[in-house]
């Protein structure tokens, strides 16, 4: 066999569906986010303005974070020395794990590498130690819970997105005394929709279900703490399971869930995803940490970032773009087509500076390709009518679509 033959045909197969991913090299400006530097093949550079991140409220660069951290380098070190089974649990972890815990009014919390292990090791693990067990899952579930799903080995049903009766349907049809776990998202990062949250906890209640809520793009962004949307709503405490990301609003990097002492433990006992890897820096942890105790005090970067999403709304709105209606701060503006997504989106970095990256397949369902805006508190007006007179010009040159 030509092995190397079937990895060119596998790459090839993915540039002729125009779904080939190009990953731009980029130094972001320390104190001055969001401008980046672009690092060229040919030694060149450019100067980016980033419109795609999820730093959704620029805390990587919070001037308490960066503090937490140096100081934490050189108290620490750098590197955590192993998994905690093998090196311990670092002190700035154990500190993370409770304000975790507290953030969501939980008994314990546990610290992953990225929110996507923590989504994986957690669903996987709790399909396997609950006998019988099926999982029910929103089809528009992240990748992480749905190879969570998968690697639990158990049951699984899909239910329509956010649909209350479809999923009360699939309870029904099951046995009264059979484990199940309800597996849903708060915000769904590419349509920028809110799951329905109570709805889903009082089937949970009625079918005796457990509920497994992931609020990555929510943590830090809604709720009078940043607890999320759960918080916002006052249903922390019906959810038996939270998990996050510390590599989003918070702006660093981990994952988390939060929940009962006896499921934390449990997780933290059996989940190979978790015991088998090298846990999470001191360095991280600290800088996690000092971002969480900010942002659970401080309401003004949360004001900002509602503020300046809908302005960009509105602008591009007004321009005639394609703005799919959101309710939260993700700005979708639709494409539809994988190959124009892609030149528009080189056509903004080459031409504008401006770097926005394509969503195609298998990230959203093919014939809804977009241009995913993630506005925060940093992007002024001056960039907005800057962004929003590209895209004008980059729709024009390609004749996308309008809006209706």
């Amino acid at each position: 066999m030509d092995y190397d033959q079937v990895f060119e045909q596998a790459l090839l197969s993915l540039k002729e569906e125009n779904r080939y991913r190009v990953f731009t090299e980029l130094g972001r400006h320390a104190g001055e986010f969001p401008k980046a530097t672009r690092h060229l093949p040919n030694g060149q550079e450019q100067d980016v303005t980033i419109w795609c991140s999820n730093d959704y409220l620029g805390m990587g660069q919070h001037p308490d974070v960066l503090n937490a951290i140096k100081a934490a380098a050189d108290k620490y070190g750098a590197g955590a020395g192993g998994t905690r089974n093998i090196s311990g649990n670092t002190h700035m972890i154990c500190e993370l794990e409770r304000e975790l815990a507290d953030l969501h009014g939980k008994e314990s919390a546990l610290v992953f590498t990225s929110g996507f292990v923590s989504n994986d090791a957690t669903l996987s693990t709790l399909g396997k130690l609950l006998p019988g067990c099926v999982i029910l899952s929103d089809e528009l579930n992240h990748a992480s819970m749905i190879d969570g799903v998968r690697h639990a080995g158990c049951e699984k049903i899909i239910f329509r997105h956010n649909d209350v009766r479809d999923l009360e349907d699939k309870l029904k049809s099951l046995d009264p005394n059979q484990a199940k776990i309800i597996a849903f998202e708060s915000v769904y990062s590419m349509d920028g929709d809110i799951s329905p949250i109570k709805e889903f906890c009082d089937l949970a209640d009625e079918y005796g279900a457990l509920t497994y809520l992931d609020e990555v793009h929510a943590v830090g962004l809604y709720g009078p703490r940043g607890g999320g949307v759960a918080e916002r709503e006052g249903l922390m405490d019906r959810i038996t399971i939270m998990e996050g990301t510390l590599g989003k609003a918070f702006g660093v990097v981990g994952g988390f869930i939060t929940s009962t002492s006896n499921i934390v433990d449990a997780i933290r006992s059996y989940a190979s995803g978790f015991i088998f890897t090298t846990t999470l820096s001191p360095v991280m942890s600290a800088g996690a940490l000092a971002s969480v105790r900010h942002l659970k005090l401080s309401q003004i970067e949360r004001e900002q970032h509602q503020e300046r999403a809908a302005t960009l709304k509105k602008l591009l709105t007004e321009a005639g773009m394609p703005v799919l209606p959101s309710v939260t701060h993700i700005v979708p503006v639709m494409v539809y087509d994988a190959e124009l997504c892609k030149q528009a989106s080189d056509m903004l970095l080459e031409d504008y500076g401006i770097y926005l990256q394509p969503i195609n397949y298998p990230t959203v369902p093919r014939g809804s390709e977009r241009l995913r805006i993630t506005p925060t508190p940093f992007h002024n007006d001056a960039m907005m009518a800057e962004l929003v007179g590209a895209l004008k010009d980059v729709w024009n040159r390609l004749n996308l679509r309008q809006a209706a």
